[in-house]
């Protein structure tokens, strides 16, 4: 599942989710790079 989190306060990052901390905080793959942030909340459906 493709997660977007957010590094500091204007960096974003989009990837495949890997796992998720005991903070709060999630951990997403780009590539060969991990990365940890805050995630973003996701938009709610219409319909």
């Amino acid at each position: 599942m493709i997660r977007t989190i957010v590094i500091g306060s204007c960096v974003s990052v989009q990837g495949v989710f890997v796992r998720a901390l005991g903070d709060g905080r999630i951990a997403v793959r780009d590539g060969e790079k991990t990365f940890v942030g805050r995630p973003v909340a996701t938009a709610a459906r219409a319909g």
